[in-house]
């Protein structure tokens, strides 16, 4: 009885082992042996465990599985409701707590950065803030995109965050209730007591910053500055081709970025007159991925001064490919240089004018810096 009805769950997914075994040679150096074995598997699973398992199931753990053997927290097998919250985060609005993480220090999920005005920066998250539970689930090996999901949710319900910061001795613990987060993709504004100066805020790169860009400046450019302070302070990141984008506004024809894969390395250049005005740009530790690209551009193109601290150090590059069933599939399919073909990832950007931020105190010391650069350079 349970031989037959084993054989008849290995008859029913017979077409996936031919399609396996058609490209095992390929992946598992002809090793048949191998690949008897994951069936088995497979069919001890179905027919041993406790809990009833279907063949979805097996084969989406199986998807799972092929990813998580990477070890690479930045890949992931999307099911279809973590596939929409990616699409709606990139399109600039969903419901969480606000807040852009990523992997350091032995795969520990740390804050990059806690988006301006959102529950996570107004209940005192800061960036560098390594988050070791989310609702007493402890996050170590937990993958990125797990816990992002799990600080997802409904407007109006809450999550609890417990925190390691640097100079603390025991955990913080942050309860956020989450609202509806609509990223300010670009924002700015010629500030007021130097009307020479443009003050432009990217706060994330989505599907509309460009456009945004290009509408902010044209408006700023009624007043006739003379000079811009772009700040990238805590940005996150977001689309690789948005920053590409984003940089033809500042950085004269020439490389942008190398995207480095596993067959080639693909130089991107930049063919457009940029904006002919002195530049400042401001980092932190928060400014990671698509920001660094933009800054990396910016600082060994001599389009700019970047001043403030070193950025997160996140130089990979994840292509969404889209599968049947409302899935999807994340992969780290690059790595990226700057024009001098510097790899930043783990390491970051230094900047060219090293100021620290009292935190202490209300006055921005690296803006500061920044008007004071522009101002000397203007006159």
């Amino acid at each position: 009885m349970r031989r037959s009805w084993i054989g008849g769950f290995l008859a029913g997914i017979v077409l996936t082992a031919f399609l396996v075994t058609a490209i095992g040679a390929a992946f598992l150096g002809t090793n048949i042996h191998q690949l008897t074995r994951m069936f088995k598997v497979a069919a001890l699973v179905k027919s041993e465990s406790l809990n009833d398992v279907t063949n979805q199931m097996l084969i989406e753990g199986m998807m799972k599985g092929l990813v998580g053997s990477l070890k690479d927290p930045y890949s992931v097998y999307m099911e279809p409701k973590d596939y929409q919250e990616l699409e709606a985060h990139m399109e600039g609005s969903y419901g969480g707590v606000g807040i852009y993480v990523g992997m350091r220090d032995e795969n520990r999920l740390t804050v990059v950065s806690p988006i301006k005005g959102t529950p996570a920066s107004k209940s005192g998250i800061q960036a560098g803030d390594i988050i070791m539970k989310i609702d007493e689930v402890e996050t170590l090996d937990m993958d990125m995109d797990t816990a992002v999901s799990m600080m997802k949710g409904e407007p109006g319900t809450s999550v609890t965050l417990s925190i390691f910061r640097e100079g603390n001795h025991q955990l913080l613990s942050f309860e956020i209730v989450r609202e509806i987060i609509n990223i300010p993709s670009v924002d700015g504004e010629i500030l007021e007591n130097e009307p020479e100066i443009a003050y432009v805020d990217i706060a994330t790169f989505s599907y509309t910053t460009t456009k945004d860009l290009a509408h902010l400046l044209a408006e700023l450019q009624k007043e006739n500055y003379k000079g811009i302070i772009l700040d990238l302070r805590n940005n996150g990141g977001g689309s690789l081709q948005t920053a590409i984008e984003v940089a033809e506004f500042f950085v004269p024809p020439g490389p942008i970025v190398h995207i480095v894969d596993s067959r080639s390395t693909e130089t991107i250049t930049s063919t457009k007159t940029p904006l002919e005005v002195p530049l400042v740009v401001l980092v932190n530790g928060g400014s990671a991925s698509a920001s660094e690209i933009l800054a990396g551009a910016i600082k060994d193109r001599d389009a700019g001064t970047l001043v403030g601290t070193k950025t997160f150090g996140k130089g990979l590059v994840q292509t969404i490919y889209q599968l049947s069933g409302g899935t999807a599939l994340k992969l780290t399919t690059a790595k990226y240089l700057t024009p001098e073909m510097i790899d930043i990832n783990e390491t970051g950007i230094e900047p060219d004018v090293a100021v620290e931020l009292n935190l202490e105190t209300e006055e921005d010391e690296q803006l500061q810096q920044a008007i004071e650069i522009l101002k000397q350079a203007i006159n």
